[in-house]
C-alpha cells in the first residue's frame, strides 16, 4: 500500500483499514508459529503498513486539533 493510497483515506477508513491488517498479522503470526506461512515477507510488508497508517492517521488528527 503506497503512502499517497492511505492518504487519500478519511480517517475511518484508516480506522478500518488497521484493524483488517492487524488480523492479518495476528492470523501470519499464528500460520509462522506453526510452519504454515509461505510469504514470509508478507509480515514485513503488513507491518509497514500498519505503521504507514497510523503515522498518517497521526498527522491528520494533528492537524485537525491545530
Amino acid at each position: 500500500m503506497k503512502a499517497a493510497d492511505v492518504r487519500a483515506m478519511t480517517l475511518d477508513q484508516l480506522e478500518d483499514e488497521l484493524a483488517k491488517l492487524k488480523k492479518e498479522q495476528f492470523n501470519l503470526r499464528f500460520q509462522k508459529a506453526t510452519g504454515q506461512l509461505e510469504k514470509t515477507a508478507r509480515v514485513k510488508q503488513v507491518r509497514r503498513d500498519i505503521a504507514r497508517i497510523k503515522t498518517i492517521a497521526a498527522e491528520k488528527a494533528a492537524g485537525k486539533q491545530a
